[in-house]
């Protein structure tokens, strides 16, 4: 915290890099009065007993200061208050800034009331009943406990959460982005967004059928009189989106204006709530002593739409004379009584039955269970008998109650579970609060309870109140077009009917209120980049570009026209949102971190795994195809914010995840090495850094790509000079570049750096404590000290060959590629070309699996792969190349295979003469140590020796009759050789390019007394065989003094070179064996100098060391 103190100070709130939620309020009661100046810093300190921590003032402040800073804190959201405050400044009330009162608000005006207002809405009134009569009182009372008990789970998660430290403004996205991390928290923020969008058009939608169905029917602008099916359902939707467009565009329109009005009117859209359902219960009690009359007229078992009769009868007696009824009329072609009538009509008699017979009827019985109805059937009564003739021609459906849509349990929760959403809303106005801690609690959960008992007791009453006809006839149209829960109220059904039209007025208002402050909040977090242009607003922070998102998107549900189509809808986002405050609950309660101490502790993990089980059931419940689009949509803005968000430190629950996943996942990887199948290269790449602290070899970087492809682990570490205290900065400097490289190639792993008295021991602590626990590097690559030869770069070679030790001591592979500079950025491409493997001697199978990782990448993936095997005398070679063929098969490996015959031969003079320079070399390379002058003195005589025995053999060697091929490549490259024996600007060996000057002992002509043994018709050269049977050639005195095993070794190279060159000149690649170190260090020189042999005249080689195990296997 207090590193967040100085970075808070040093950048400011604005700055891109502060890290955090970007809400300075937040972080400001931790800070030391970042803008106060030194003099007030010594007056804050001066005597006050702090003269032993004086000097860590700035970054540690003291206990006082701090407690002040927290009780001066305030964290009032910007909302309603604040632009109500900013729009009276601009009318000139008060343009001083005025001081930020106190919150005042308690549990009961600041949570109860605002829950139970946004709870309480347009389902209750308008489809609450039809869902009695379609599922029953059991089916339905299971649906309400059902939602009800998700919410209550969730409020008592979202108690925990909002009772574990301060809740700014932002409710349920505020909480999981904190706890989840900003990936989770923008998904489900978005997804929040979109449900109260969806929310308010769903609460304009029930506004406008109430308007047009219950209060002014004839205002319809396509008439439905007369229609029936298709047409009549086209023209009551096309009627919802007329005027459900202008009713969105008013309410826009208000809530630009100014949210004060939408505030100073929630009181009284909250008092039409509450009377309105008073008013509900008021008409139950009245059933009970005095049952209202609504006669409900039926055709045998059949509903009649009232508007289709005058009186419920067939005829009517009047003065001794029967008459016939508008009903008659209906089904009868004339109004005669011998007029030909619909044969249903005939068989079947109508009677009247009472819609509301009351509670005391013992109706229950008969709602008790469900009644599903498929689009279209015609609504009828239980247990009533009906006569149908199975070959009459069916009779015309517009004058009976009809089913609107096909019912299931399933649709039935996604419709209703809107009704039990809302319960953000106390936590959402947290900063309103006098003690938010006590009243979120308390205040949602009596909300929650209250709402749930008004649900489960308004399904057993209605049941045990009205008709079952009257229940699934969802818009009144057998009782006078009146609402059908308005018939229940006392005292009219206008009470209803106007209190739910106002309520959802009202409830359509705040959705359009919340929806853009909850997508400015988001925007402001910078975590989407797309939607930064919506947190900006008017002066006085009115989110009017927020806004008019929220009203596009509000006119797609608009334009949907149906209220049971949009409910599920937001109750897939609803949920979605539910769902993620009970998972954060549960983790942050499982791995127990520090910070988790909620004030409420009526809570447990389980009851959030329970809650969250339930809004995922519920989701999948309501609609499966929605759940997947909300679940689609949340991932891809998960996914959005993954790879292109603004990466934000909150103290998440997802980084505590992680943190006890890897150590699960360590802890688990100790049990043992990996399996040979599971085995991949875990690189440790060892690069050097110059003066600025960049890397000298960045394409270590990209060959590590190549062959990583992001898998695996990566670690690149490089050692700093000096001592800790005094080179920290540095280091911190050189991470810095190393994470800003490997970015940039596109490399995942982890950079290390560790400060050392010297590079060797700091490249050993790196090959020793790289990695952690069972993920420890197996492999690790460092690059060919080019500049070995040179006398400076001394030390440079040892350490080189220390490291070929070390690794070779711990089992670890290791991979030197040479000229690395010449290797290809991740942005090239070969489009031909061989890698070619040289599979001199077995190595566990690494040389078998390098290839194949690399073409894997898009780099190498046109490459074609060779493999060479060294063949000798007593070898079958064709042998071989079958079973190499045959191991590659089951290896899976595409190669061509070339077994190359290496036959025995004898030494040639150009081996002994290059092993002689070898030796030279050595014993300059080991007077390093003596002075400047004492080491000049010292080449200088290696120097003139060598010198006098070339010209006591000049003389020789110009009878020489054959010139080799080992001179004209000797020739080439005269001063490599020079600079290899010494300083070229202190001793000049070789003074000229000509191959056939004898001008040092590399030279290739052929020493005195040599000529005579060789045969007329072969070239005398390297590799070349003496015949059999002459006698040898004679041996310079400076030969016969060699070291017989560094002169094989210096033969093998060279023949290895010839072979390697002829068939891999032109590779793209060339992997090889490298060669072990010397077992004692007095060949350390000649080590490296066998290797510059073996390698020499070819582009771009790696030379690879086994581990000491298999990495490859032909099993699956």
């Amino acid at each position: 915290m207090l590193n967040n103190v100085t970075t808070d100070c040093e950048e400011g709130e604005g700055s891109p890099n502060n890290q955090g939620d970007g809400n300075p309020k937040e972080s400001s009661p931790f800070i030391n009065s970042c803008a106060s100046s030194d003099v007030e810093k010594s007056q804050q300190y001066d005597g006050k007993n702090m003269a032993l921590f004086e000097e860590e003032m700035d970054t540690s402040p003291m206990v006082s200061s701090l407690l002040s800073s927290l009780a001066n804190y305030s964290n009032l959201p910007t909302g309603s208050k604040e632009h109500e405050e900013a729009e009276n400044n601009e009318e000139g009330a008060r343009p001083s800034k005025k001081a930020i009162k106190a919150p005042q608000l308690g549990t009961l005006m600041g949570v109860y009331l605002p829950c139970i207002q946004n709870i309480f809405g347009v389902i209750l009134f308008l489809r609450m009943t039809w869902m009695v009569g379609i599922g029953g009182v059991l089916g339905s009372f299971i649906i309400v406990f059902m939602c009800c008990s998700t919410t209550m789970l969730t409020a008592i998660s979202m108690s925990a959460i909002a009772t574990n430290g301060v809740v700014p403004a932002g409710g349920s996205y505020y909480m999981i982005s904190r706890s989840l991390g900003p990936e989770f928290g923008g998904a489900v923020g978005i997804c929040f967004y979109l449900g109260t969008t969806f929310a308010g058009a769903m609460y304009i939608l029930g506004c406008i059928e109430i308007l047009l169905i219950y209060i002014v029917p004839q205002a319809a602008i396509f008439k439905i009189e007369g229609l029936e099916g298709l047409e009549a359902e086209a023209a009551l939707l096309n009627n919802m989106r007329v005027y459900g467009t202008i009713v969105l565009s008013f309410m826009a329109l208000v809530v630009f204006v100014g949210v004060k009005y939408v505030n100073k009117l929630a009181l009284v859209f909250l008092a039409c709530v509450i009377l309105s359902i008073l008013a509900v219960y008021a008409g139950v009690i009245k059933t009970a002593i005095d049952p209202p009359i609504f006669p409900v007229c039926l055709l045998g078992n059949r509903t009649l739409v009232s508007k289709g009769y005058d009186v419920c009868a067939k005829v009517i007696e009047i003065d001794n004379e029967t008459v016939t009824t508008q009903l008659w009329r209906s089904f009868c072609d004339s109004d005669y009584i011998n007029a030909t009538c619909d044969d249903y009509f005939r068989d079947n008699n109508v009677t009247e039955i009472q819609g509301i017979p009351g509670v005391t009827s013992g109706i229950l019985a008969e709602n008790l269970f469900g009644n599903y109805l498929e689009k279209g059937v015609i609504v009828e009564k239980r247990g009533l008998a009906s006569q149908v003739d199975p070959d009459s021609s069916a009779s015309s459906t517009n004058r009976f109650v009809l089913a609107d849509i096909t019912s299931f349990f399933t649709l039935l929760v996604g419709i209703y579970f809107p009704s039990v959403t809302g319960i953000m809303a106390g936590s959402n106005r947290s900063g309103d609060l006098r003690d938010a801690q006590k009243s979120i609690p308390i205040g949602t959960i009596a909300a929650i309870t209250t709402t749930s008992a008004v649900y489960m007791s308004c399904v057993v009453l209605f049941g045990a109140c009205i008709e079952g006809v009257v229940l699934r006839d969802k818009f009144g149209e057998g009782v006078n077009g009146n609402l059908v829960i308005g018939t229940l109220a006392w005292p009219s059904p206008w009470v209803i009917v106007f209190g739910s039209f106002f309520s959802t007025c009202g409830a359509g208002l705040q959705s359009l209120t919340g929806a853009p402050r909850l997508l400015q909040a988001i925007s402001r977090d910078g975590i989407i980049p797309f939607l930064r242009i919506f947190g900006h607003g008017k002066a006085n922070g009115e989110p009017t570009w927020a806004l008019l998102l929220t009203a596009s998107i509000c006119e797609i549900g608009i334009i949907i026209a149906s209220l049971d189509a949009v409910a599920p809808i937001l109750s897939m986002f609803f949920l979605m949102c539910y769902m993620f405050v009970n998972l954060a609950c549960a983790l942050q309660t499982l791995l127990r971190t520090p910070n988790w101490r909620p004030r409420f502790k009526f809570y447990h993990w389980a009851l959030s795994f329970l809650g969250m089980s339930l809004c995922l059931s519920l989701m999948f419940i309501c609609s499966w195809y929605y759940a997947i689009v909300a679940m689609g949509i949340a991932s891809c803005i998960y996914k959005y914010i993954e790879f292109c968000g603004a990466e934000k430190e909150w103290g998440d629950g997802i980084r505590g995840i992680s943190l006890s996943a890897a150590r699960f996942a360590l802890m688990r990887l100790e049990e043992g090495p990996p399996h040979t199948k599971n085995w991949r290269p875990q690189i440790l790449v060892l690069v050097s850094m110059d003066a600025e602290q960049n890397v000298e070899q960045p394409r270590l970087i990209s060959l590590t790509n190549q062959l990583k492809a992001g898998k695996g682990l990566t670690i690149v570490g490089t050692s700093v000079q000096g001592k800790f205290l005094d080179n920290y900065t540095e280091a911190q400097r050189a991470d810095q570049s190393l994470r800003k490289l490997m970015e940039t190639e596109k490399v995942k792993g982890f950079p290390q750096v560790v400060i050392s008295s010297n590079l060797r021991d700091g490249t050993s602590h790196l090959i020793q404590v790289g990695g952690l626990g069972g993920l420890k590097h197996n492999t690790v690559m460092v690059s060919w000290p080019h500049s070995w030869k040179q006398p400076e770069s001394h030390q440079q070679f040892r350490d080189f060959i220390e490291v070929v030790r070390e690794t070779t001591v711990a089992s670890l592979a290791l991979l030197v590629p040479k000229n690395i500079s010449s290797y290809p950025s991740n942005g090239e491409r070969f489009t031909e070309g061989h890698i070619d493997v040289w599979w001199i001697v077995h190595d566990g199978g690494m040389l078998m699996l390098l290839p194949f990782l690399l073409r894997q990448h898009k780099v190498w993936r046109k490459c074609k792969m060779r493999i060479f095997t060294v063949a000798q005398m007593d070898d079958n070679s064709i042998q071989m190349k079958k079973d190499v063929i045959t191991f590659l098969y089951h290896l899976r490996i595409d190669a061509q295979v070339e077994v190359v015959e290496m036959h025995d031969s004898d030494i040639s003079a150009y081996t002994y003469e290059k092993t002689l320079v070898m030796e030279q070399r050595s014993q300059i390379l080991k007077q390093m140590h003596l002075t400047k002058n004492e080491m000049e003195r010292e080449i200088q005589s290696i120097t003139d020796s060598s010198r006098g025995s070339i010209r006591r053999k000049k003389s020789f060697a110009s009878r020489s009759q054959h010139s080799t091929e080992e001179g004209a490549r000797m020739g080439e490259h005269p001063e490599e050789e020079a600079v290899a024996v010494c300083n070229s600007k202190q001793v000049q060996l070789i003074h000229n390019k000509n191959a056939s000057t004898p001008a040092s002992p590399t030279s290739p002509t052929a020493p005195a007394g040599v000529g005579r043994t060789w045969t007329d018709n072969k070239e005398v050269g390297k590799g070349k065989t003496l015949e059999a049977g002459k006698d040898p050639f004679s041996m310079k005195p400076e030969w016969e003094n060699l070291n017989q095993t560094d002169v094989r070794r210096m033969h093998t190279a060279l023949r290895l070179n010839e072979v390697i060159i002829k068939k891999s000149k032109e590779a793209k690649l060339v992997l090889l064996n490298m060669p072990g170190p010397p077992k004692n260090r007095t060949g350390e020189e000649n080590y490296m100098e066998f290797l510059e042999v073996l390698t020499e005249g070819l582009n771009r080689v790696l030379l690879v060391r086994g581990g000491g195990r298999e990495v490859i296997t032909i099993y699956s």
